[in-house]
């Protein structure tokens, strides 16, 4: 199996939305909105740490023995503790973006250089095994949901 869609679905998304969120006006990205109580900076950052995180999974389920214990950052609310410790709100936007983009074409990059024997290799997420194809399929749909959230909050406008 290769994942080609899904290097495709990122990488289109990056390269539609670049432009959008650089060009968003800078009191849009300060106001909190979504359900979360979430700002776009803070969206945006989240959507860099899924990426990091998502990252460093893919790596370690590479070398490590399966299934793997990797903390799962999104639970009991840590996602939320990522995005105030690292104070997304008053970062630079355009450094933002900027670390928005890369972080997903590095994401991309990884994705392409999977040891297909690996697939099958799993780490628990704190609520179950997850495999690496599930893991890395199950992205596009984590990126585009966090993509139609800053799209309500514009259009909200």
């Amino acid at each position: 199996m290769n994942f080609n869609d899904v290097i495709k679905k990122v990488g289109q998304g990056v390269t539609e939305w670049e432009t959008l969120l650089s060009g968003l006006d800078q009191e849009l990205i300060k106001i909190r909105r979504n359900k979360q109580n979430r700002t776009i900076k803070q969206i945006v950052g989240h959507m860099i740490d899924s990426a990091s995180n998502n990252t460093h999974r893919i790596i370690h389920l590479q070398y490590q023995s399966s299934p793997f214990s990797f903390p799962c950052y999104a639970s009991n609310g840590n996602n939320d503790r990522w995005i105030s410790i690292q104070n997304y709100q008053d970062e630079d936007w355009e450094t933002l973006v900027q670390l928005w983009k890369y972080a997903h074409l590095h994401y991309t990059h990884v994705v392409a250089q999977i040891d297909q024997s690996k697939l099958a290799n799993q780490w628990d997420s704190g609520s179950g095994l997850v495999s690496l194809k599930d893991m890395v399929n199950d992205f596009p749909r984590h990126f585009q949901l966090h993509l139609s959230e800053i799209q309500e909050l514009i259009d909200q406008n």
